[in-house]
């Protein structure tokens, strides 16, 4: 949950499958109320963040994941195809 600027909390959320030790990210999506607030970035950073602490490999198809880790290459280590 991520709070609006109104303090009012709001999910973001991914949709992904399990593939092993990878997880394929299908689809990132923020709340309405906190598009354009960095939530969903914040949510991705934690997401590479539980991938990198838990050995695992994010392989995005969400084409804003995908845009995400390229401007982030300090993930790559837990980036996979």
């Amino acid at each position: 949950m991520f709070a609006d600027s109104d303090g009012a909390e709001h999910p973001v959320w991914a949709e992904y499958a399990v593939r092993g030790h990878a997880r394929v990210i299908l689809h990132v999506e923020a709340h309405p109320a906190l598009r354009g607030t960095g939530a969903a970035g914040r949510f991705m950073q934690a997401l590479a963040e539980h991938a990198r602490a838990e050995k695992l490999t994010l392989i995005p198809h969400c084409s804003y994941a995908v845009a995400w880790l390229k401007r982030h290459p300090e993930y790559k280590d837990v980036v996979g195809s």
